[in-house]
């Protein structure tokens, strides 16, 4: 009987069945079966058994896999829908290691910080329609708490779900085009892109096109679900709005390449891996470029890598960022070679023309077109909150006034396209009338906060009540003529990347007085941190700085900045990185509270 007469139950038995016999006859001293060690893959039948031999590998080596890779193993999530579309019928929430299961369908169960559901979604490039954004917001309201969040990965989250509304939800988005499908687990993430990819007139390329192939080629393609880890890719398009591709995992970044180098001169992606700023390491150039159309047949090569190299047995190395870091880079793209049959394109850094600079305020406010006429207007969104009724008013302005396309962005933000450029008046009305502006504070175009522990169980601290008292309290008080990124999130795993902010804050439980057992929340406070052509890792300045007092001492910062700046056209950043440490936190003691 061969293993194309087995339906698909029996496989994912015979699967796991095979790769437990060969841990053990390798445990025990004995050859495996078939010859292949560890339980390979040319052992194993169907499109886990590359993991399944990585697994079987691991453990044939003496090392114990981690709760998540049994149970990726035991009953693979995607497997496990019928038993969560039961259970969450009859109202359960999920138990131990089925709340990981769970998030392969983009279903989070968030307790003790809420007690139900958060749906994550996966929309390629942060673009969807207006359609499908008023879609959501009656999807929120019927089956969620009425609101979505937009993420740092261009993407939309819904929260107070009830678990009875679950499968409803995730199978209505289906049916508006979207899914959240390994949007969360061991999965590739959401794929992110220029937000004005198609509309911005210094782009080098069209994001768009590779984003989506990237996308659908990871949905429907099994084997890429169920990594040893999450896993990050952007393509930027050289265009006005940083899409902070760096911090990924794959970084595509377009470039020109000049002629006389061996090579078509023209646009090229340049390949960039093993960003994680969580763990001070942002994506490093490869010294490969790539046709744009190679992009994905490339990050696919590179993901089978991961999958037979990322680390099984350690959740905190299990990135990217440590098989580059156990090997180095040539013996990867060796690997990835090898994957690919055939080699790369390496050129020397020579051979680019350095990308266009960008705009670290082109994501709010209005800004003309490549299309003759027409402009896009950049809404901001406070800590990227909206509200179903928001989402319906601002489909409806997308629908009446622009293109119809609803552009999100990784700043928590979105914009709106194709509108005429003698109508952007109208449309920052209909925006007010939504309690929504094109036209935030420098304070508030460059707040970033993660979900916080009001929505997320590992988060420390509110993030996002803390952002929005910063905002007040600096509004008061300063009046900023250029933009300061401040990036707050709640725990170690930085969603909101605060390593990357010109001020970043990172939750702690500080004590509630001296000597006191009791504990509060509070910050780590960081200061310098950058992205492209500034990237750098933030240095940590204050620590243990209670939450109720982060307003004030960023207020005094900023008053900081402000009064001993060389002039006006010194960045919050370059000001910061210009002052030595000492000095520098001598002026944010020293600066008045209230300036």
């Amino acid at each position: 009987m061969s293993a194309q007469e087995f339906n698909d139950e029996q496989r994912r038995y015979l699967e796991g069945f095979v790769s437990g016999v060969q841990a053990g006859r390798t445990a025990q001293g004995l050859k495996p079966l078939g010859g292949v060690a560890g339980g390979g893959a040319a052992a194993l039948p169907g499109p886990d058994a590359p993991h399944l031999a990585a697994m079987a590998r691991t453990e044939a080596t003496g090392k114990k896999l981690v709760n998540e890779e049994k149970a990726k193993r035991d009953e693979h999530p995607l497997d496990a829908y019928p038993r969560l579309k039961s259970e969450a019928a009859a109202g359960l929430y999920p138990k131990g290691v089925d709340n990981f299961r769970w998030r392969f369908h983009g279903l989070f169960y968030v307790a003790p910080a809420q007690p139900n559901f958060m749906c994550r979604l996966r929309i390629a490039n942060g673009i969807l329609t207006h359609w499908q954004l008023a879609g959501v917001a009656d999807l929120s309201e019927r089956h969620g708490g009425g609101y979505a969040h937009v993420s740092t990965r261009a993407n939309l989250q819904i929260r107070e779900i009830e678990a009875q509304h679950a499968v409803p939800l995730i199978e209505g988005l289906a049916d508006i085009g979207l899914t959240p499908k390994g949007s969360g687990a061991d999965n590739i993430r959401n794929v992110t892109g220029s937000p004005t990819a198609g509309i911005d007139p210094q782009e080098l390329l069209d994001t768009r096109p590779h984003a989506r192939a990237w996308h659908h080629h990871i949905v429907n393609q099994r084997v890429l679900y169920g990594l040893p880890r999450k896993f990050n890719v952007a393509f930027d398009g050289g265009g006005r709005i940083p899409v902070l591709e760096d911090t990924n995992d794959i970084a595509f970044t377009a470039v020109t390449v000049k002629d006389g180098h061996g090579v078509a001169p023209g646009v090229w992606y340049r390949l960039a891996l093993g960003g994680i700023t969580g763990h001070h390491d942002f994506a490093r150039p490869t010294g490969v470029y790539l046709a744009p159309d190679d992009a994905t047949a490339v990050a696919d090569a590179i993901v089978r890598v991961f999958i037979d190299e990322g680390n099984r047995t350690d959740r905190t190395k299990a990135r990217l960022k440590y098989v580059l870091d156990a090997w180095g880079f040539e013996k990867f793209l060796a690997a990835v070679e090898a994957k690919l049959g055939r080699p790369l394109v390496r050129l020397p850094e020579a051979a680019v023309v350095t990308p266009p600079r960008q705009d670290r305020m082109a994501h709010v406010g209005v800004h003309p077109q490549r299309q003759p006429g027409k402009v896009w207007v950049g809404v901001g969104l406070e800590t990227g909150l909206m509200t179903s009724a928001q989402m319906r008013g601002l489909a409806a302005i997308a629908r009446d006034l622009g293109d119809g396309d609803i552009r999100l962005t990784v700043w928590q933000n979105l914009l709106i396209s194709g509108i005429d450029a003698g109508r952007a008046g109208e449309v920052e009305a209909r925006l007010g009338a939504l309690g929504l502006t094109s036209r935030p504070s420098h304070v508030r175009s460059g707040l970033i906060a993660c979900t916080g522990n009001t929505g997320c169980k590992f988060a420390g601290s509110d993030t996002k009540g803390t952002a929005k008292a910063i905002a007040a309290h600096v509004e008061a008080r300063l009046s900023l003529d250029g933009p300061v990124n401040i990036h707050l999130t709640g725990c170690h795993h930085s969603c909101a990347q605060h390593y990357i902010g010109d001020i970043g804050l990172v939750a702690c439980r500080v004590p509630a007085a001296p000597d006191s057992e009791e504990t509060i929340e509070g910050f780590h406070v960081h200061v310098g941190g950058g992205f492209g052509p500034e990237a750098g890792i933030a240095r940590e300045f204050y620590r243990d700085v209670p939450a109720t007092d982060c307003p004030a001492l960023v207020a005094r910062m900023l008053a900081a900045y402000l009064a001993h700046r060389s002039g006006p056209e010194q960045s919050f950043l370059a000001f910061t990185r210009s002052t030595d440490a000492d000095t520098l936190k001598a002026l944010f003691d020293a600066a008045p509270a209230a300036a």
